[in-house]
């Protein structure tokens, strides 16, 4: 995946992770490289892609309210948690991409970030 990764960044034009950075957490990095393939996977013409409707689309935030949806793919998440891992993680491609389809196609994580008092952490 790291291979396919560098053909997304043009021949690896853009910043690279850290190899501390990949070596602490391997399997998060590519957790996270499968996430954004998947995510990006073109809709077939009779079927939208399930992936980038439950990642991009189908998650809102988690409380301790009864969960239900009228979205087959839609699940609960912590935003809490993952605003703090995108804030930690900006220094690589990879995440800073999640942040920007997530700001720009979830409105619910929108509406999260803009909603925090510490967004200079993220910025």
């Amino acid at each position: 995946l790291a291979g396919l990764w560098t053909v997304f960044t043009l021949g690896g034009v853009g910043s690279k992770a850290t190899p501390q950075l990949e070596q602490c957490s391997p399997l998060a990095n590519q957790s996270l490289l499968l996430l954004l393939v998947l995510a990006n996977l073109t809709d077939a013409p009779d079927t939208p892609n399930p992936y980038r409707q439950a990642i991009i689309f189908g998650f809102c935030i988690s409380d301790n309210t009864a969960f239900s949806s009228s979205n087959p793919h839609a699940f609960q998440i912590n935003f809490n948690s993952l605003y703090t891992a995108l804030c930690e993680q900006q220094k690589s491609d990879q995440a800073t991409l999640l942040l920007y389809m997530l700001l720009h196609q979830n409105s619910n994580v929108r509406t999260y970030v803009l909603a925090r008092t510490d967004i200079e952490n993220l910025v």
